[in-house]
């Protein structure tokens, strides 16, 4: 890699993502431990429901351990819409089969799993790099019969969010959107967590606001809301004895973390501007590379710019073989790779991540249908790929894109330094 010597390592450690709490989260909390109210009850969960119902635009939250409870949670109540009923045990998606978006985190998709779905993958599209409407299109004519469809917002962008819904709507399925990582990020004057029948957000220690866990399902039917309250604290029915006439979990948000997720929507917007800083310093600060950042379509949408990603051009990419574990490359003038950078950067003491790597590329989703905008895509070679020029945008993400140093605390001195060994990257 061509990084000069007299770029000095940085004495704070610019992390990918981190935390930033700001004192007033100890109010809630204190009361909470005046009051004993520490256990899965008490003012600052019932506070935080009402806050976050709120700001999203919906009209029922329940506070759960984490986003992955959350979405498991929405794909309960999204079979019982879909089949009309639930069964009270494991399953409830037995033979079913689901669409999701490929290019996301696993917790997307595992709760699905959890449930027994036929877990079909949507690839990603250029504009957003979320799930293609034209892939989904396309699935729908494979597996006409599907009636539950997940879109995760990738990094803080909002997805195609009404074409989407439109065709959801055209084919009778029940939408969940994943707004774990695009809490604030708004499509067409919308908050997202808001255009799925039900929808998750999360509170996890990298999130944009954090309670360090936690997360919420979010929906406009308060029938749904009341059942997943249930289902989380056990499904213990209304009984003065313990009676259980399904099989419940202990996903219930702790009133501590209720009480720091509290204090930290009060900052949410600051967060929001300060990682827009961040992202259009990037932007500025790497225009003259063979680079682009992550995409978003400025009419219609505001993301949360929850971290700042970097696409590398085609032809300034050197060689790069990943395997399922290891990577190498090869240094090139005037070229370079997701590799080569995040060592480079990782040298000066900061911190970035390859791009997510598409699910349809891992071990345990192998085998999983996988549809692009062209049609199914499963077991196509990287040869095949290239001789009929198919687009499969998730892989081509994963290849040439990386995430970069977003904290939000983040200095422009740290972030100029950065700049300076990525730009080195294509000496």
């Amino acid at each position: 890699m061509y990084i000069r010597k007299d770029i000095d390592k940085l004495t704070e450690r610019a992390h990918l993502s981190i935390a930033t709490v700001h004192g007033d989260e100890m109010q809630y909390i204190q009361k909470a431990f005046d009051t004993n109210w520490v256990t899965t009850a008490g003012e600052n969960i019932n506070e935080l429901e009402k806050i976050a119902a709120a700001k999203v635009g919906v009209n029922c939250a329940v506070g759960l351990s984490a986003g992955t409870a959350a979405l498991h949670l929405c794909m309960k109540l999204a079979a019982e819409k879909a089949f009309g009923h639930t069964p009270a045990g494991q399953g409830c998606f037995a033979g079913k089969r689901v669409f999701a978006s490929d290019t996301t985190f696993a917790a997307t998709v595992f709760p699905a799993m959890y449930e027994g779905a036929n877990l079909t993958l949507i690839d990603s599209e250029r504009d957003t790099w979320n799930m293609d409407p034209k892939a989904l299109k396309k699935a729908f004519e494979l597996y006409p019969d599907t009636r539950i469809v997940i879109v995760a917002n990738l990094y803080g962008t909002p997805a195609k969010l009404d074409e989407i819904k439109a065709i959801c709507d055209e084919h009778g399925a029940v939408l969940i959107e994943d707004a774990a990582e695009s809490l604030g990020a708004s499509y067409k004057g919308k908050e997202t967590g808001s255009f799925g029948e039900y929808n998750a957000i999360s509170f996890n220690g990298n999130k944009i606001i954090t309670g360090s866990c936690g997360g919420m399902l979010l929906t406009d039917d308060l029938h749904a809301a009341n059942k997943a309250r249930k289902w989380s604290t056990q499904s213990r029915e209304n009984a003065f004895w313990y009676q259980h006439e399904e099989i419940g979990y202990n996903y219930r948000m702790s009133n501590l973390t209720a009480g720091v997720v509290r204090a930290q929507f009060g900052h949410l917007e600051e967060h929001i501007a300060q990682k827009k800083a961040v992202y259009m310093r990037y932007k500025e600060g790497l225009k003259d590379l063979p680079v682009s950042m992550n995409p978003y379509i400025e009419d219609i949408m505001e993301p949360n710019f929850w971290l700042s990603c970097l696409l590398i051009d085609r032809d300034a990419m050197c060689k790069q073989v990943r395997g399922e574990q290891d990577v190498c490359y090869t240094p090139e003038h005037g070229k370079s790779c997701p590799t080569e950078i995040l060592e480079a950067i990782a040298s000066i003491n900061a911190e970035g991540r390859p791009i997510w790597k598409p699910m349809s590329m891992q071990p345990v989703f192998r085998m999983n249908d996988f549809v692009t905008a062209e049609g199914y895509g499963r077991g196509l070679s990287n040869a095949y790929i290239e001789e009929k020029k198919v687009d499969v945008v998730g892989r081509d993400l994963f290849e040439r894109g990386l995430c970069l140093p977003s904290g939000n605390m983040m200095t422009a001195e740290q972030q100029d330094r950065i700049i300076e060994v990525i730009k080195r990257c294509f000496e």
